[in-house]
């Protein structure tokens, strides 16, 4: 099995929810509307994955958790090929219903994604070494960033009915992902600590 593997995955997940949406809906805007939303729901996990890589070294040492880091670069590329798939999904939902998103939704959602491929396109070794600091600058806020795109939305869809159960499953995800890198810098730092003092 190639390396690369979880990278054509997530193209792979983002194609599989359209044509999900499409048998299991009827009529072309619910259609596309639920592809819109299968597809991002099917990428969420893999950017949880890369969120929490490395943290969940620091935090077990597992075997499990260092094949996870090993992957973790493809993994990070798996969730823009399917989130890929979401904005393809997305902007035909948007034309078809001809219902577009508020200008929050366009500026923060585009700003979300200006970080995405910029992440992808610098995830070569090269770019890393061109970049210098920049690059983990560049990596470390924008998964911070996506991560908070998809905390943010599912928190709204808790204070709806029928969105509820939905919203208050993944945001409890997305909330553990954090506590997880929160506890792997609170290790960091009593490290460095002892380190100091020692």
């Amino acid at each position: 099995m190639p390396k690369n593997w979880p990278m054509w995955l997530g193209l792979v997940l983002g194609l599989g929810a359209i044509a999900f949406a499409f048998a299991t809906q009827t009529g072309t805007i619910e259609q596309w509307n639920n592809a819109a939303k299968y597809t991002a729901r099917v990428g969420f996990p893999l950017l949880i994955l890369a969120y929490v890589a490395r943290p969940l070294v620091d935090l077990t040492r597992s075997d499990w958790s260092k094949a996870i880091l090993a992957k973790r670069k493809y993994i990070g590329l798996g969730f823009a090929m399917s989130h890929t798939v979401h904005l393809a999904a997305l902007v035909t939902a948007i034309e078809v219903s001809g219902e577009g998103k508020g200008l929050v939704t366009y500026v923060f959602g585009g700003l979300a994604y200006a970080i995405l491929y910029a992440m992808a396109f610098t995830s070569k070794t090269a770019a890393m070494k061109a970049m210098g600091k920049w690059w983990k600058r560049l990596h470390r806020t924008g998964i911070h960033y996506l991560w908070f795109i998809f905390l943010q939305s599912y928190v709204g869809r808790i204070f709806r009915e029928e969105t509820m159960s939905e919203g208050v499953l993944l945001a409890s995800v997305a909330i553990a992902a954090g506590g997880i890198r929160f506890a792997a810098w609170i290790k960091q730092r009593n490290r460095r600590a002892k380190a100091v003092t020692a």
